[in-house]
Order: C-alpha cells, then sequence, then structure tokens
C-alpha cells in the first residue's frame, strides 16, 4: 500500500462509516460543482476561524496553541486555493447555508470544563477526518485540476485529525476517551447515513430532481 493507502484507511478505521454512494454520486454531478465549491470554502473558512477560538479560550495550552496556529494558517491557505480554482471556473462566491453536520456534531459537546475541550478536540477530529475520506473519495472522479487538488489536501486534514485526537488524549484518560469517541462516532454516523434536504461537503445523502 502506498503512504496515500494507508492514511486512508488509518482514517476509515477511525470513522463509523464510509461516505454513502448515493452522496457522492450528487458531488460529482457537473451542476453541484459551483456548490461542492462554494462550501468547501466555507469549511476551510470556518476550520480556521475553529482553531482561533480555540487559541483565545485556551491560553494556558502551549502545545494547543501551536497545533491550533498552524492548522488555522494551513486552513486559510487551503480557503485561498478553492476560491482561486472557482474565481478560474467562473463561480460566484455566493452566501450558502451551513449543513446540519458540523451544528449536529457540536449539540453533543458538554459545557463544563475540561470536558467542553475534550468533545470540542473530538468533534474537531472527526469533521477533519470525514473531510478527509471524502476528498479521497472524489479526487480520483473528478477532473484532473480538482482531484489533484483534492489529493493534496489528504495529508494536512489527516494530520489535522491527528493532531486534534491527539490534543484529546492528553486531557481524557483512555475509558473516558473512548466512550466519548464512541458517543460522537454515533451522532456522525446518523448524519452521514441519515438523508438531508441539500447537499453539502459534509451532508447526508440528497436526493437531486433534474
Amino acid at each position: 500500500m502506498s503512504s496515500i493507502e494507508v492514511l486512508v484507511a488509518d482514517i476509515r478505521a477511525f470513522l463509523p462509516c464510509i461516505t454513502p454512494d448515493a452522496w457522492v454520486e450528487v458531488a460529482l454531478l457537473h451542476d453541484q460543482e459551483p456548490t461542492l465549491l462554494i462550501d468547501h470554502a466555507n469549511c476551510e473558512k470556518k476550520a480556521a476561524a475553529t482553531a482561533l477560538a480555540l487559541m483565545h479560550r485556551y491560553t494556558d495550552n502551549p502545545v494547543l496553541l501551536n497545533k491550533m496556529s498552524r492548522l488555522a494558517r494551513e486552513e486559510l491557505r487551503h480557503f485561498e486555493q478553492v476560491i482561486k480554482i472557482m474565481s478560474a471556473r467562473g463561480i460566484t462566491y455566493e452566501p450558502l447555508s451551513a449543513s446540519r453536520y458540523a451544528q449536529g456534531l457540536h449539540k453533543g459537546v458538554r459545557r463544563q470544563e475540561p470536558e467542553r475541550l475534550i468533545d470540542t478536540l473530538i468533534v474537531g477530529a472527526l469533521i477533519e477526518a470525514r473531510s478527509c475520506e471524502r476528498f479521497a473519495r472524489l479526487a480520483p472522479e473528478l477532473d484532473a485540476e480538482l482531484g489533484d487538488f483534492y489529493f493534496s489536501l489528504l495529508k494536512s486534514e489527516a494530520r489535522h485529525y491527528a493532531d486534534y485526537l491527539r490534543l484529546a488524549e492528553s486531557l481524557a484518560g483512555g475509558t473516558h476517551l473512548a466512550d466519548r469517541l464512541d458517543y460522537f462516532r454515533g451522532l456522525e454516523l446518523g448524519l452521514v447515513e441519515s438523508a438531508d434536504t441539500e447537499f453539502r461537503f459534509h451532508s447526508g445523502p440528497v436526493s437531486v430532481h433534474h
């Protein structure tokens, strides 16, 4: 197996399920490309904002500060790359409602510390892992430019997932972390496999009528 294949296998082992084929089929429709890229840009922007918010909230954790600073810079660079591709393809960066995915995961986050941080880091790990898995599903099927770009994102998304997970491990004991991982994997499974009303990068399967 190549290093990319090993990386993707590790990600799939962490996630509760693979992305449904029905989601992939819609994502590859030509008329969904603007939505895919606009929502991808939004995801990169939100990921950077999340990292910065953690840096503001947890100033006493130097490991977290360093990891999140690097992560925010990478996500913003990815954002710039996405909007450059959109511009070249004549896609206008229009407002787009958020999917229920991230909000659905964050509903499970506890309010007291340090439990709040542990849960937030687990959610971050799941979101990054799901992004990586979807890039891997889409990349071989897309045009060369977009496919190469999505392949190029795999390693950084996988590293972000690992950073979030290691930070959670540093704060939670093994049994406690395993219980919380199981809880959030259950939430994620429901969000990914249940039917969604609109197509987004992290949505569940959507029916598109032509």
